[in-house]
């Protein structure tokens, strides 16, 4: 049995949350948590709540809570904000604020 929690249109992107996501990969929920309270990244608060709500999903499938371990976490690119920065001699470069759409996936432990 597996609870899942899904967040969409993240305004980080997807390669710094990936970053993250390979440290919790495949550890126990409190120990995930832990890791995501001191880890100093900007990607840690959003998965940190989400982390929080997969739990609070397992819990409402009736799974036990103490036995529960991230199997699955994965991040994709949401859509990209394309914003303008002026530059010399009326020329303009690009810069995309990139979103990102991350997912859980929690399963209990055997």
């Amino acid at each position: 049995m597996e609870a899942t929690a899904k967040v969409t249109y993240v305004r980080i992107a997807p390669r710094k949350v990936q970053i993250v996501l390979d440290l919790i990969r495949n550890k126990p929920c409190n120990e995930a948590m832990a890791i995501l309270k001191h880890t100093p990244k900007a990607a840690c608060e959003p998965l940190a709540k989400l982390l929080k709500s997969a739990m609070a999903n397992a819990e409402n499938k009736d799974m036990d809570v103490s036995r529960l371990y991230v199997a699955a976490c994965n991040v994709g690119p949401g859509p990209i904000l394309k914003r303008i920065r002026p530059r010399a001699q009326g020329r303009a470069f690009r810069i995309n604020k990139r979103t990102s759409h991350i997912t859980i996936v929690l399963k209990e432990a055997e």
